[in-house]
Protein backbone atom coordinates (compact mmCIF):
# COMPACT_ATOMS: atom_id res chain seq x y z
CA UNK A 1 0.00 0.00 0.00
CA UNK A 2 0.97 3.34 0.03
CA UNK A 3 0.68 6.61 2.01
CA UNK A 4 -1.91 8.61 2.63
CA UNK A 5 -0.98 12.80 3.55
CA UNK A 6 -3.79 14.79 5.31
CA UNK A 7 -3.42 18.30 5.14
CA UNK A 8 -4.51 21.17 7.63
CA UNK A 9 -4.56 24.18 5.11
CA UNK A 10 -4.33 27.58 6.73
CA UNK A 11 -2.39 30.98 4.59
CA UNK A 12 0.01 31.13 7.07
CA UNK A 13 1.09 27.70 8.33
CA UNK A 14 0.07 23.94 6.71
CA UNK A 15 0.01 21.32 9.38
CA UNK A 16 1.21 17.90 7.79
CA UNK A 17 -0.17 14.12 8.91
CA UNK A 18 0.80 11.06 7.34
CA UNK A 19 -0.17 7.41 7.68
CA UNK A 20 1.96 4.31 7.49
CA UNK A 21 2.27 2.17 4.55
CA UNK A 22 -0.31 0.04 5.41
CA UNK A 23 -2.74 2.83 6.69
CA UNK A 24 -3.60 2.27 9.58
CA UNK A 25 -1.76 4.77 12.15
CA UNK A 26 -1.98 8.85 11.58
CA UNK A 27 0.98 10.25 12.69
CA UNK A 28 2.10 14.03 12.32
CA UNK A 29 4.76 14.77 10.08
CA UNK A 30 5.67 18.30 10.17
CA UNK A 31 4.34 22.15 9.61
CA UNK A 32 5.48 24.25 6.87
CA UNK A 33 4.74 27.70 5.85
CA UNK A 34 2.06 27.83 3.28
CA UNK A 35 4.32 29.52 0.36
CA UNK A 36 6.66 26.43 0.92
CA UNK A 37 3.87 23.83 1.09
CA UNK A 38 3.99 22.67 -2.59
CA UNK A 39 7.76 22.02 -2.74
CA UNK A 40 7.23 20.51 0.22
CA UNK A 41 4.89 18.35 -1.05
CA UNK A 42 6.38 17.41 -4.34
CA UNK A 43 9.69 16.55 -2.44
CA UNK A 44 8.00 13.88 -0.07
CA UNK A 45 5.94 12.50 -2.56
CA UNK A 46 9.66 11.58 -5.07
CA UNK A 47 10.36 9.62 -1.96
CA UNK A 48 7.28 7.85 -0.70
CA UNK A 49 4.80 6.52 -2.80
CA UNK A 50 1.42 8.63 -2.12
CA UNK A 51 -2.15 6.95 -2.44
CA UNK A 52 -4.02 10.09 -1.87
CA UNK A 53 -4.51 13.62 -0.31
CA UNK A 54 -7.15 14.30 2.70
CA UNK A 55 -7.79 18.30 3.18
CA UNK A 56 -9.32 19.28 5.98
CA UNK A 57 -12.89 21.60 5.04
CA UNK A 58 -13.74 23.98 7.56
CA UNK A 59 -17.31 24.31 8.20
CA UNK A 60 -19.49 26.58 10.37
CA UNK A 61 -21.93 25.57 13.02
CA UNK A 62 -24.82 25.89 10.17
CA UNK A 63 -22.74 23.41 7.75
CA UNK A 64 -22.05 26.21 5.27
CA UNK A 65 -18.71 27.52 4.06
CA UNK A 66 -15.95 30.08 6.37
CA UNK A 67 -14.16 32.90 5.44
CA UNK A 68 -11.05 30.59 5.00
CA UNK A 69 -13.02 28.00 2.44
CA UNK A 70 -11.82 30.17 -0.82
CA UNK A 71 -8.84 29.54 0.20
CA UNK A 72 -8.60 25.82 0.92
CA UNK A 73 -10.75 25.27 -2.40
CA UNK A 74 -8.10 27.16 -4.46
CA UNK A 75 -5.33 25.00 -2.80
CA UNK A 76 -7.27 21.81 -3.13
CA UNK A 77 -7.89 22.79 -7.23
CA UNK A 78 -3.99 23.60 -7.40
CA UNK A 79 -3.22 20.27 -5.77
CA UNK A 80 -5.38 18.40 -7.92
CA UNK A 81 -3.38 19.98 -11.15
CA UNK A 82 -0.41 19.45 -9.33
CA UNK A 83 -0.58 15.97 -8.35
CA UNK A 84 -2.97 14.76 -11.17
CA UNK A 85 -2.44 11.02 -10.50
CA UNK A 86 -3.32 11.10 -7.13
CA UNK A 87 -6.82 11.29 -5.42
CA UNK A 88 -7.82 14.29 -3.08
CA UNK A 89 -10.29 13.55 -0.38
CA UNK A 90 -12.24 16.26 1.40
CA UNK A 91 -13.54 16.03 5.17
CA UNK A 92 -15.35 18.27 7.64
CA UNK A 93 -12.60 19.64 10.15
CA UNK A 94 -15.13 21.27 12.42
CA UNK A 95 -13.29 21.69 15.91
CA UNK A 96 -10.00 19.84 15.15
CA UNK A 97 -8.05 22.90 16.24
CA UNK A 98 -10.14 22.42 19.49
CA UNK A 99 -9.48 18.61 19.79
CA UNK A 100 -5.70 18.87 18.94
CA UNK A 101 -5.33 21.50 21.67
CA UNK A 102 -7.54 19.65 23.89
CA UNK A 103 -5.49 16.28 23.48
CA UNK A 104 -2.46 18.42 23.66
CA UNK A 105 -3.18 19.05 27.17
CA UNK A 106 -4.64 15.66 28.14
CA UNK A 107 -0.79 14.29 27.17
CA UNK A 108 0.68 16.29 29.66
CA UNK A 109 2.26 19.39 27.09
CA UNK A 110 2.93 22.22 28.87
CA UNK A 111 1.31 25.66 28.51
CA UNK A 112 4.57 26.96 26.62
CA UNK A 113 4.19 23.38 24.21
CA UNK A 114 0.46 23.90 23.65
CA UNK A 115 1.54 27.89 22.94
CA UNK A 116 3.29 26.45 19.72
CA UNK A 117 0.67 27.34 16.53
CA UNK A 118 2.82 24.74 13.97
CA UNK A 119 2.61 21.69 16.83
CA UNK A 120 -1.42 22.45 17.09
CA UNK A 121 -1.65 22.93 13.23
CA UNK A 122 0.24 19.45 12.51
CA UNK A 123 -1.97 17.63 15.66
CA UNK A 124 -5.40 19.04 14.00
CA UNK A 125 -3.88 16.91 9.79
CA UNK A 126 -3.18 13.97 12.65
CA UNK A 127 -7.05 14.31 14.23
CA UNK A 128 -8.53 15.27 10.12
CA UNK A 129 -5.93 12.16 8.62
CA UNK A 130 -7.90 9.63 12.02
CA UNK A 131 -11.21 10.64 11.32
CA UNK A 132 -10.29 9.82 7.52
CA UNK A 133 -9.35 6.48 8.34
CA UNK A 134 -12.32 5.64 10.73
CA UNK A 135 -14.70 6.60 7.73
CA UNK A 136 -12.94 4.45 5.21
CA UNK A 137 -12.76 1.60 7.73
CA UNK A 138 -16.46 1.85 8.40
CA UNK A 139 -17.47 2.19 4.92
CA UNK A 140 -18.44 5.84 4.33
CA UNK A 141 -15.66 7.18 2.09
Amino acid sequence: MAKIVAIDYGTKRVGIAVTDDLQIIASGLTTVHAKDLMAYLKEYESKNTLDSFVIGEPKNLENKETNSSEAINNFAIHLKRTFPAIPVHRIDERFTSKIAFQSMIDSGLSKKQRANKELVDEVSATIILQDFLARKENGFI
